[in-house]
């Protein structure tokens, strides 16, 4: 399963809820806290790392508020290419 994280910006937040209601895990909450406008922004809560970084919060976002970051999946080394040599025998005319 991939693996992500989300970085809500506070001050940019304004506490509309759109991202908790998006999220498949669950993992976006309402802050008890106020930011300096006085909304309750949106904090995530991903102690076990659940979150995979599927982006729907930071799309539905207003604010531009959510930043996300997705682990990349670094393919192995693939073998070089193999050179085909093609021969092509003709007989004397």
């Amino acid at each position: 399963m991939p693996k992500g994280r989300i970085v809500i910006h506070v001050e940019a937040c304004k506490g509309c809820q759109l991202c908790t209601s998006v999220c498949p895990s669950g993992l976006i909450r309402m802050s008890a806290s106020f930011n300096r406008k006085g909304y309750r922004p949106a904090e995530l809560v991903d102690p076990t790392g659940r979150c995979t970084g599927c982006a729907l919060c930071a799309m539905i976002c207003p604010d531009a508020a959510i930043e996300v970051y997705r682990e990349a999946k670094v393919k192995p080394h693939a073998a070089p290419p193999v050179e085909e040599v093609v021969v092509i025998v003709t007989e004397p005319a």
